[in-house]
């Protein structure tokens, strides 16, 4: 086990810590179930005091980065953190990044369509046929008169996570998680009122048969439709929220 104890300077005492530590981790030098010194030998190497060394082991806590165990052969170990617990992490910070207004509607929609395209392609050549039948029983419950609009959001998000794990790709699930899970859900709510249900489902149909069918070019062209018409839709959204901010600044 190996740290490099590096004196913090003016930034947040306990958010140096926490990085240093953080760093020591993801470079390697520290492994997982490695134990962590002390709160004691901590706060002497760093030359600060417990308080802070605690509040710096909360960030790291935070993060699944470490875990504390009580008893004898208690104490401060290394975590591993599991693929769900990263993946709730990000969509948190997605989530959070929306609400703060770091990204624009144009912003999503540009983002969303490049990499969706990109999975389309992959999900033409790789598809199983465990990610075409969610495919189709998202459709049919799309087609449900009675889906409420939640509802419908919800099927659009498990449509679109089917065909990116019909990728095969896991780097490419993982980057597309916090765009399913956390921005389409975010752009849902906004632009619902605006775009047509018959539509939606009728392009979901192309891009499913075309990605069943293996037809690549086709299903890219389907999933292009696709976009720009949300495309449209955010642009509509924005132009709504504008008038409505107007009106009441007025």
């Amino acid at each position: 086990m190996a740290i490099n104890f590096q004196p913090p300077v003016t930034e947040s005492l306990a958010k140096q810590i926490a990085e240093n530590i953080r760093s020591a981790i993801v470079d390697g030098s520290l492994k997982v179930d490695d134990q962590l010194p002390t709160e004691e030998v901590l706060a002497e190497k760093y030359n600060v005091s417990r308080p802070t060394i605690r509040e710096a082991l909360k960030r790291l806590a935070a993060q699944n980065l470490i875990r504390s165990r009580r008893g004898p052969t208690g104490g401060t170990f290394v975590n591993r953190p599991s693929q769900e617990e990263l993946r709730s992490s990000m969509t948190g910070a997605a989530m959070l990044m929306v609400s703060m207004g770091k990204f624009s509607l144009s912003e999503i929609a540009e983002a969303r369509r490049e990499l969706e395209l990109i999975c389309c392609r992959l999900a033409a050549e790789r598809r199983e046929e465990e990610q075409l039948q969610i495919m189709a029983e998202e459709i049919v419950r799309q087609k449900n008169p009675q889906t409420t609009d939640v509802e419908f959001c919800a099927s659009d998000v498990r449509f679109h996570r089917a065909m990116v794990d019909a990728t095969g790709n896991p780097v490419m699930q993982f980057v597309m998680f916090a765009v399913i899970e956390a921005l389409q859900p975010a752009t849902n709510l906004v632009i619902f009122r605006f775009r047509e249900r018959h539509k939606i489902i009728a392009q979901h149909e192309h891009i499913y048969q075309a990605i069943k069918d293996q037809k690549i070019e086709v299903a890219e062209a389907a999933m292009a439709e696709q976009m720009n018409y949300l495309c449209e839709q955010y642009a509509q959204a924005q132009e709504w929220r504008r008038e409505r901010d107007e009106e009441r600044s007025d």
